[in-house]
């Protein structure tokens, strides 16, 4: 028995538009900083290993969420490496001894109130796990253009262009 064509449906479902490209992420305005709250800040998590990087950061997003903090985003900086050269002993050679990575997370804030901040900088201090580096600082359009990776290829192809 023939059987062709049962149990096909594709051909009524209407046609889907192509996808557009993605726009380019643009900056958001910063806020300003009045007597009773903070604007935009940046609290900076640094460290060698990923995890505890990772999961401090996300405790960081979770309390102020819980405290009433409004988390204006979170992401990751790109991964920097750092050789450490070490110099024979009997020679002038110097050759690589280990490759050190550091991964680094950012849990932006906004609006928080000046009363708040002793107390969330307590927690986040007595909770700081080892080996892990706390920086707290206010938004500049530096640290926007930090997150993104140079691509000085592209940029030269569009120069060319130009």
């Amino acid at each position: 028995m023939p059987t062709h064509g049962i149990g096909r449906f594709k051909y009524l479902l209407p046609k889907e538009a192509p996808k557009k490209k993605k726009e380019r992420q643009q900056m958001k305005q910063i806020q300003a900083v009045t007597d009773t709250e903070y604007g935009t800040l940046n609290v900076k998590v640094s460290g060698y290993d990923m995890t505890v990087v990772e999961h401090y950061s996300q405790y960081i997003h979770n309390l102020c969420n819980r405290l009433g903090v409004q988390v204006e985003e979170s992401h990751a900086l790109p991964t920097k490496s750092t050789e450490i050269m070490v110099l024979q002993e009997q020679g002038t050679k110097m050759y690589v001894d280990a490759i050190l990575k550091t991964h680094e997370r950012i849990v932006q804030l906004s609006r928080l109130k000046a009363t708040l901040s002793p107390i969330l900088m307590e927690v986040l201090l007595k909770n700081q796990p080892e080996g892990v580096k706390l920086l707290v600082n206010q938004h500049t359009e530096a640290d926007y253009q930090a997150r993104f990776k140079a691509r000085p290829e592209l940029e030269g192809i569009i120069a060319q262009i130009n």
